[in-house]
């Protein structure tokens, strides 16, 4: 890979290159945007269109802008006069300004202009990050990589209820069992040569004398559940480096606390994860 960051992961970076220029780069990661730089608020909107009218002429303005995590039209409130209000959030702070900048004081799809702001609401000095729903993951990756610049596939999936040896087994009545469910997934990005992998685990404790045909079903409910917690583990370790030619990057995180299996292996050691799996192999493209 022949550009190096030289500058810390923040939402705007440059990008150095023995080629280019230093170019200006948008980072976005695959967690919940909490910044208040990455939010616009669009007020005056005319009580003259439905929310529905209003929320698709929005997300048309607005998605050429970059990727969206969150649109939402709201009525004005009963003292100030009537019509609506949206709020945007943008998964990057650059797309969010660009936006506000472009569409303030325009009328965009009514007669009259829009007031279009950054949201003023002050950041907590701390703040937990949120990882991404699976679809919201989908979503982004597919935005900026297309349907088919992805893929993920399950490496191992299996039941790890019964785990004593590793002393991580919960503890139940004799009325209740422990379903838990281990899963090591790969996310691969074929065009960029790079891939990584997270790990997911679901559990829960049921009764001994539900029916077996709804013990099957939570079973698959908690395999799914597994799945889904892996790929989106994986997805957390990316970031997406939007140039601003356009093009798309792509950076992997890695954990040095985490040991995830070789391509041969039978198991794999994954801190307070209790994780003893052997492969199966199963693809997923682009969805």
């Amino acid at each position: 890979m022949f550009y190096e960051v030289i500058t810390p992961l923040s939402s705007c970076s440059f990008i150095q290159s023995p080629y280019l220029m230093d170019i200006e780069v948008d980072i976005i990661d695959f967690k919940v945007p909490l910044e208040n730089n990455k939010t616009i608020f669009v007020w005056d909107i005319q009580p003259t269109f439905s929310e529905a009218y209003i929320y698709e002429s929005l997300w048309s303005v607005y998605s050429a802008f970059g990727a969206l995590y969150l649109l939402k039209v709201c009525p004005n409130a009963t003292v100030a006069e009537p019509g609506f209000y949206a709020m945007v959030k943008f998964y990057s702070s650059a797309q969010a300004s660009k936006a506000q900048r472009a569409t303030d004081k325009q009328c965009l799809f009514q007669s009259s202009r829009l007031k279009v702001r950054l949201s003023t609401k002050q950041n907590l000095s701390f703040y937990s990050t949120k990882p991404l729903s699976l679809s919201k993951c989908h979503n982004l990756a597919n935005h900026y990589l297309g349907f088919g610049g992805w893929s993920t596939r399950i490496i191992t999936l299996k039941d790890i209820s019964r785990c004593v040896d590793a002393g991580c087994q919960e503890e139940t009545d004799d009325q209740s069992v422990l379903l838990k469910y281990g899963c090591i997934a790969e996310l691969t990005f074929q065009q960029h040569g790079m891939s990584c992998q997270g790990v997911g685990v679901a559990e829960e404790i049921i009764d001994n004398d539900r029916d077996p045909e709804e013990k099957l079903r939570k079973r698959g409910t908690l395999m799914k559940r597994a799945k889904d917690k892996a790929v989106v583990a994986a997805f957390e370790k990316v970031l997406l480096m939007i140039l601003g030619n356009g093009k798309v990057a792509i950076e992997i995180k890695y954990d040095p606390d985490e040991i995830l299996p070789e391509e041969n292996s039978e198991g794999v050691i994954k801190r307070s994860k209790c994780m003893k799996i052997c492969p199966t192999s199963s693809t997923e493209i682009g969805s």
